[in-house]
């Protein structure tokens, strides 16, 4: 009696828990959460170098400690099992080598050739977020599948376009004045994070009504916060980057009010990151 008790709870459970551990699974959850420092860091590396070329020196100590931050977390790639996948492990490879030679002459490039390196080499690690994804995603469960595909695709992006707009917008703000072309990519970029966004917005309400059971009671409103903030910061920008009242804004707090917004979204991505952490142990 108590063996068919114990099989009609696995029964009606199983949608909400894998009956096996998933160790491949929990490796992901590893390497995709140090994959998301990676990109941070690098974008706050990005943005403070920006901003101290520009005229912040108080950003020069930032600088190195977001450069830190990057050794760190490539490290901690490096140290899983899914590194040792071959293709993996030469894209990891070849970014954490232009990395290590972008920060070694950023401060004797220009201010916006800089910012394109680095730029380019986040593009590489976004690049290699959808490679983990799409190589590892055999060996996740349901949930995992869907929720890394969101992460992957989805909010790393949309770190990285909030983080364009905030070093961009920063380094502008130091300059104290804005060109025709600045204009013309402050406002692409609000083109891009408004449809990630929009996207994410989506994406996540149809991930969390079908997995309920995987989230904190509070992700909608995490979610939703999210959404108002980007709004905000949108129009803020659109208000004050103009021609006539670029000087009115603060290179330090417009970078601030953009590093706000990325760690909100990098709070949901950990908690969506921690979900898949949890559904990787299944039943037994």
């Amino acid at each position: 009696m108590r063996f068919l008790i114990l099989a009609l709870f696995l029964v009606f459970n199983l949608e909400a828990k894998s009956l096996f551990s998933n160790d491949n699974q929990a490796d992901s959850s590893v390497y995709i959460g140090s994959l998301k420092d990676l990109v941070i860091a690098t974008q706050k590396t990005r943005g403070l170098t920006n901003s101290y070329m520009n005229g912040n020196s108080e950003a020069l100590l930032l600088v190195y400690n977001a450069r830190n931050d990057m050794k760190k977390a490539i490290g901690t790639m490096e140290s899983t099992n899914l590194a040792a996948d071959p293709v993996i492990s030469t894209r990891a490879t070849n970014i954490s080598n232009a990395l290590v030679k972008i920060n070694s002459k950023a401060f004797k490039m220009k201010p916006a050739e800089a910012f394109e390196k680095y730029t380019q080499q986040i593009q590489e690690i976004l690049m290699l977020a959808q490679t983990v994804s799409t190589r590892a995603s055999k060996n996740l469960n349901p949930f995992g599948k869907q929720a890394s595909s969101i992460m992957m695709d989805t909010m790393l992006p949309l770190t990285e376009y909030v983080g364009q707009l905030r070093g961009f917008g920063s380094g502008l703000a130091a300059k104290g004045k804005v060109s025709t072309a600045d204009l013309e990519k402050i406002y692409l970029l609000i083109s891009q994070v408004k449809n990630l966004n929009s996207q994410l917005q989506s994406q996540m309400k149809d991930l969390t009504t079908k997995y309920s059971d995987k989230f904190p009671k509070g992700i909608a409103s995490e979610i939703s916060a999210i959404n108002d903030d980007i709004q905000a910061y949108i129009s803020y920008t659109q208000q004050f980057f103009t021609q006539k009242s670029i000087a009115k804004v603060g290179a330090d707090s417009y970078f601030t009010t953009g590093t706000r917004i990325i760690s909100q979204i990098i709070k949901v991505y950990d908690i969506t990151n921690k979900a898949i952490l949890e559904d990787s142990k299944g039943w037994f």
